[in-house]
This record gives C-alpha cells, structure tokens and sequence, in this order.
C-alpha cells in the first residue's frame, strides 16, 4: 500500500496495492500490523460502519470527544464521495483547516482522519456506500458538531446546494468558532 500524508498532520490517504487479471482485482483493504507500521502509530479499531446515501447528500461534520474521539478508516464501496476532514485540535498548525479527497469504488482510495478531526462527505454519485472503521466505540453523549455549509470553514462539497440532502440534525449544527476556539 502507498500511504500519503495530506497537508494536515495525521490525516493520511492510503492506496492499496490491487492485483487485477482477467477476471477483476483482488486487494487487501486492511491488515492491522502492516498499516500501523506504514502509518507510524498504533491504531486498533473496534467498531465496523457503513452507510448507503443518494446524490447530493451531505454526512457532517461530526465527531466524538473526550474518552470517546475516533480516528477513522473510511473507504467507499459503491460510488463516489467527496470525504472532508477538519482539523479541530486546539494549538494544531492547521487548527481550523479543512482536507477533501474524492473516493470512490473505482479509485479504491482509503482516507485516515486521526482523533481530533470532524469528518463528513457529500455524495457525487446517484449512490454511495460508505464503509468505515473506528477506533473507539461510538457514545452518543460524546457528539460533537459543525454546521457543514459553516462560512468560515468554506468548503467546496461539489454538490448544488440548494439540492443537498441534509438531515435536520446537521443543518442546526452550531459553527465552528462556536464550538472550538
């Protein structure tokens, strides 16, 4: 696998090393000992999920706190997104900077988003099926938020946004300097 690290510390992107013949590919999409020694840390991941989403849906940003932050493996099975992360630890460099890389089922990119990042992606295909590991099991007390269309964060998400599916949930998210300063 090739890993390259974005321009926010910690948050990697990770092509695996296919091998096609005739009758399709085949790849291995994790192995716990080879990614923690290309990586440089020591992750274990204990909660497997996946989602199913339709054009123009925006999941985000979202993260968990305290005992409860996540990094995060993702990866797309079906279709294609535009995958967002968030630097949102105090006293980072790129405090308050955003990374986007598309994935897709056809470009098989994997994306690690570490603890202390919010995370969410739109979808640019009629469909998506997003698949995600995490590193720490998910405690609905520990939710944290950022409204996903925040000015200050300005992220381009690709999709028309006065056609974007957004769940009441996440358009009543609080922006950014409101909830890490």
């Amino acid at each position: 696998m090739k890993v390259t690290e974005t321009r926010l510390r910690g948050c990697f992107i990770i092509e695996p090393q296919l091998f096609k013949d005739e009758r399709g590919y085949f790849f291995e999409s994790f192995n716990e000992a080879r990614f923690n020694e290309r990586m440089g840390i020591s992750t274990h991941f204990v909660q497997d999920n996946q989602s199913f989403s339709t054009r123009g849906v925006i999941r985000g940003l979202h993260a968990q706190t305290g005992d409860f932050a996540q990094a995060k493996l993702v990866r797309v099975l079906q279709g294609e997104v535009l995958d967002v992360a968030v630097d949102a630890r105090p006293g980072s460099p790129t405090f308050g900077q955003h990374v986007a890389v598309t994935l897709s089922a056809a470009n098989q990119l994997q994306f690690f988003i570490p603890r202390g990042f919010l995370h969410g992606f739109s979808v640019l295909s009629n469909t998506a099926v997003f698949f995600y590991k995490c590193d720490n099991y998910y405690n609905k007390a520990s939710e944290t938020g950022v409204v996903y269309n925040d000015p200050g964060l300005n992220i381009n998400w690709q999709v028309d946004a006065d056609k974007a599916g957004i769940s009441p949930k996440d358009a009543e998210l609080p922006f950014f300097n409101d909830v890490f300063k």
